[in-house]
């Protein structure tokens, strides 16, 4: 497959035009989107999700979008999220996904670091964002899903106005999404995708789901739209596909709403997190389940879980791997090739990957060294935003280093090593510990901290925080982790907080987080 492929796109190019319009067109009645909320399920056509996208981007041009601006879509799983994503880019803006989990502190920077124009969101977080909206310059418009007087109305904004005449004409190489990174070297990167990494995600798409598309397919995953697994690894290539997809927000995964869900709706295609798979594993598997095929990624689920996946989900459980700024670039299909457990299988049809030493040097086999992608990928990324230094050093001449460490056996098989010393891993997020930190020292009490991952069965990693008080300070681990809960996000607060009274550094200032982890 890898012999045979080469990458083809149309020079003009624009994901709302494949993923929405060109479906419309064709069969404007076809389900795009199943809504699940507790007012029971909703079914959104293509031709729905057209017309209402079009008539958002006229809202939004109303508002002053204009192409190349920032659009923040601040949402759970919903129709509204596509809606904003093709209104956006029908302008020749750039979708710029946010977790609604962020607290006011993570808003704030990845707000006015990407300069964003407009947000749309809902009532549950509208609050932190007229909270920092005085601290927004470029921030001209709100809109909330549900009315409140201190924003525009979405859906009455979508009802009042005219669809847009024509979209804008954009390249395959023009700017489409932008998602930031977890911070894990430093603060969180705004990295900029072109419309053609759309185009990137389909090999790992049709392998890992076996012979994507199938007559009868549907798809969901509980990850968050707001991540580029949740929105490029299911949601964006089902819409492109004219598959069927779920949205549906799950506040806590709870294994039997899980399945209950999966069951009612036929859905038969999933991306799982590994935490979600090793939930899953710990419930029986209720009758009406009928599962085609799951692809996971984030973390090593070793051979017993693929395993149970075939015998109790009836399913493979496919292993991916990718980053934010080059997703899918190598799998396991089990469909399509031998499966080596404990690998993370091989590079995907269009992805030369390979593993370079420290001098670039290309390793030999089963030798340690850093994971790196050949650029010319159709999912690699254009730049970082505003940071061209940032963008430079993640190259080493014509390939991209992903700062994982790893080796490649005789077959081509990857087998991961580990992360950077400093990344965190916990419940399938790749969490970076400056922001934890930072969000720690803002605190009057705080001189110093330092945030680590300790191994946890279920969540590969749980956090751990270690905070240096100032003289006379009372420790209060409670008051700091909801700080950080509060602040960043519920899935980065530490676990538990060690105080100490100093900690260990390098020569030249930096913390030894090593050190920390052996505590």
């Amino acid at each position: 497959m890898r012999a045979g492929f080469a990458w083809h796109w149309p020079e003009r190019f624009n994901i709302a035009q494949a993923c929405c319009d060109d479906w419309a067109a064709y069969n404007p009645d076809r389900v795009a989107i199943t809504e699940i909320t507790e007012d029971g399920a909703t079914d959104w056509t293509y031709g729905a999700l057209k017309d209402a996208s079009d008539r958002l981007a006229s809202a939004f041009k109303a508002a002053g979008v204009v192409r190349g601006d920032r659009v923040a879509v601040l949402l759970s799983q919903s129709a509204a999220v596509a809606i904003t994503h093709f209104a956006a880019m029908k302008l020749g803006a750039v979708a710029l996904p946010l977790f609604t989990l962020f607290g006011e502190d993570a808003l704030l920077y990845r707000l006015a670091d990407s300069g964003a124009s407009a947000v749309v969101t809902d009532a549950e977080s509208l609050p932190k964002l007229l909270n920092i909206r005085a601290q927004l310059t470029d921030l001209n418009s709100i809109f909330c899903t549900t009315a409140r007087p201190q924003a525009k109305a979405f859906w009455t904004e979508i009802a009042e106005h005219s669809p847009l005449p024509e979209a804008i004409d954009t390249s395959a190489e023009d700017p489409a999404v932008m998602i930031y990174t977890s911070g894990t070297t430093g603060p969180p990167k705004g990295v900029l995708h072109a419309h053609r990494f759309l185009f990137g995600h389909l090999p790992c798409m049709e392998l890992t789901h076996e012979g994507f598309p199938q007559p009868g397919d549907k798809g969901w995953t509980p990850a968050d739209w707001a991540w580029i697994g949740g929105l490029m690894d299911m949601a964006m290539p089902c819409l492109y596909y004219g598959v069927p997809l779920v949205a549906h927000r799950m506040r806590k995964f709870e294994t039997g709403a899980a399945y209950a869900l999966i069951a009612a709706h036929g859905i038969r295609n999933l991306f799982l997190p590994p935490t979600a798979l090793k939930l899953m594993r710990g419930t029986p598997v209720p009758a009406g389940v009928n599962i085609r095929s799951i692809s996971s990624g984030g973390e090593s689920l070793g051979a017993e879980m693929l395993e149970w996946g075939k015998t109790a989900l009836g399913a493979p459980i496919n292993e991916l791997y990718g980053q934010t700024e080059c997703n899918l670039c190598i799998t396991q299909a089990e469909g399509f090739m031998a499966v080596k457990a404990g690998t993370m299988g091989q590079a995907l049809p269009g992805f030369d990957v390979a593993v370079f030493d420290d001098q670039g040097r290309a390793c030999a086999p089963g030798e340690m060294g850093e994971i790196c992608i050949r650029k010319g990928a159709a999912s690699m990324f254009l730049r970082y935003w505003n940071q061209p230094e940032k963008t430079a050093a993640k190259f080493r001449g014509d390939w991209l280093r992903t700062g994982d460490l790893g080796s490649q056996d005789e077959q081509g098989y990857f087998t991961f090593a580990s992360r950077d010393d400093d990344v965190i891993t916990s419940a399938g997020y790749r969490v970076g510990p400056s922001e934890i930190e930072n969000c720690l020292m803002g605190d009057v009490d705080v001189v110093m901290a330092a945030a680590v991952g300790i191994p946890d069965p279920v969540r590969t990693e749980v956090i751990r925080a270690f905070v240096v008080l100032r003289d006379g300070a009372t420790p209060d681990a409670a008051r700091l982790i909801a700080r950080v809960r509060s602040r960043i996000s519920p899935h980065v607060a530490p676990r538990d907080i060690v105080f100490v009274e100093s900690l260990p550094m390098t020569a030249t200032g930096k913390i030894m987080r090593k050190e920390l982890r052996n505590i």
